[in-house]
């Protein structure tokens, strides 16, 4: 035996060298593992060849469970003080009479308030031929409130409309029905247009003998068709519609259809 490893000095450099020789297969083992993990991503962020595009088109119909309108109020005064304390009497009764049918705080929202100096132009006489340019004439302010409201119970939508318009707002507009959640009945759509996508994927694979590899890439798009209405059955408010109570309109809330477009392109072989 070599003298190096007898005694207590050799049996301490005995285990030293069997320590270094497990680390250094340790070593070498997890070096060859990450090779070989290596060898399975060469040419993996190679961009695909061989590949087909195919498009696809789902529909969901859906009962619209929420309503949304906006309306303005306006006020022109000779000053902005008087303008602004007029509009937001207005405001303040419509508001109270939403809140009264139902309308919660949080469907209730300021969109746009602005105050714009109203002028009147006059254009001087014109003497000897002469005629001077004209001159602006501030002549007062307005003041406009856009609001927005939500409305959660379809079936009072006509008559929150006539409601408003006859408690003072000036112009009302943009009604739609829409989802509060519209993710769900968009998901519904977009499975139907992935599915009609891969049947034509599967269908077009065939017909050319090849196999179908990955997806490559995927595009959507949506839409969400919904009724308009127009102002003139809204029943606006104002001086002129504030002594007989306009007649409330006819609303049909109906069905939305919502449209998912999809376009997928996959690696063949």
């Amino acid at each position: 035996m070599n003298p190096l490893f007898e005694g207590i000095s050799g049996d301490r450099l005995r285990k030293a060298i069997f320590a270094v020789v497990i680390l250094l297969a340790v070593f070498l083992g997890i070096k060859a593992l990450a090779e070989l993990q290596a060898l399975r991503y060469i040419g993996a962020g190679l961009q695909a060849t061989n590949t087909i595009s195919v498009s696809g088109e789902g529909e969901a119909l859906a009962v619209p469970d929420v309503a949304t309108f906006t309306f303005s109020v306006t006020s022109k005064k000779s000053t902005v003080a008087a303008a602004q304390t007029e509009a937001t009497t207005k405001i303040n009764a419509i508001t109270k009479y939403l809140k009264d049918a139902g309308i919660e705080d949080k469907d209730i929202k300021t969109s746009d308030y602005s105050v714009y100096p109203q002028y009147d132009y006059i254009q001087q006489s014109c003497v000897n031929g002469i005629c001077p340019s004209g001159r602006q004439v501030l002549n007062g302010y307005e003041v406009r409130q856009t609001t927005s409201i939500k409305v959660r119970d379809t079936a009072k939508a006509g008559d929150l409309l006539t409601g408003v318009g006859s408690a003072g707002a000036t112009e009302v507009s943009g009604l739609d029905f829409t989802f509060d959640d519209p993710d769900a009945v968009q998901k519904e759509a977009r499975e139907k247009a992935i599915a009609d996508a891969k049947d034509k994927a599967d269908e077009l694979a065939r017909e050319l003998g090849v196999r179908i590899v990955r997806v490559v890439s995927y595009n959507e798009s949506g839409t969400y068709p919904s009724p308009m209405y127009s102002r003139d059955a809204y029943g606006l408010g104002g001086a002129e519609n504030q002594a007989t109570k306009a007649v409330d309109p006819s609303i049909s809330v109906g069905e939305n259809k919502v449209i998912s477009n999809v376009s997928i392109t996959y690696e063949i072989r």
